[in-house]
């Protein structure tokens, strides 16, 4: 799939309706710009004692982004953030690179990144992004994706026994708190930009 096929649907950012060449420069600088709010988010970082997976911002950035791109651009955006990060640009975490990061400890939170854009960028294409407890729930399914994906990695790494401990139970409170600043900022979102829209 080419970039400039991509369409992101009815969500907060849109491809102009243009040539394939302007479509595809516009694709590509909406995934440069996503690689680079995921990068951004990654360095917002809060060590968790005893766990080997800081609190980030990059699970609200990761969601927020899917929401706004939908589920083609919002998941080539997160594939792109991963596949420069793993080349070796220090994007990742505490400023990370390589494969080393996706076989260490947060690697499998990394890969639901990618899932989790994917879900949560179709279930803003049917409209959940605009009202607050269907954002609500839009979100949540995305935060289990990432915990299911990032659990059962972890757990290789410090042993089922401690995986709930380590790698969920420290960021549920952190979680509910971006989960409710997507709730109010996606609908709010959606009305200023229906405010703004040309009327027919």
């Amino acid at each position: 799939m080419s970039l400039s096929s991509l369409s992101v649907g009815r969500t907060l950012v849109s491809i102009p309706d243009a040539q394939p060449l302007a479509r595809w420069a516009w694709a590509t600088l909406l995934v440069v710009i996503g690689v680079g709010v995921l990068a951004l988010t990654a360095q917002i970082r809060v060590p968790v004692p005893g766990s080997p997976v800081p609190i980030t911002g990059q699970t609200l950035g990761v969601l927020l982004l899917a929401a706004a791109y939908g589920s083609r651009l919002g998941s080539t955006s997160v594939a792109a953030y991963l596949a420069v990060g793993i080349a070796g640009a220090p994007i990742f975490q505490n400023g990370g690179a390589g494969m080393a990061v996706i076989n260490g400890p947060t690697g499998g939170y990394l890969i639901g990144f990618l899932v989790a854009a994917w879900i949560v960028g179709e279930l803003a294409e049917s409209r959940w992004d605009r009202v607050w407890y269907l954002t609500i729930a839009a979100m949540v399914l995305g935060n289990i994706v990432i915990y299911m994906c990032g659990v059962t990695h972890l757990a290789g790494v410090v042993g089922w026994d401690r995986v709930w401990a380590l790698g969920v139970a420290p960021f549920v409170i952190g979680d509910a708190i971006k989960i409710a600043i997507a709730a109010a900022a996606l609908p709010t979102a959606w009305k200023l930009k229906e405010r703004g829209a040309p009327r027919s």
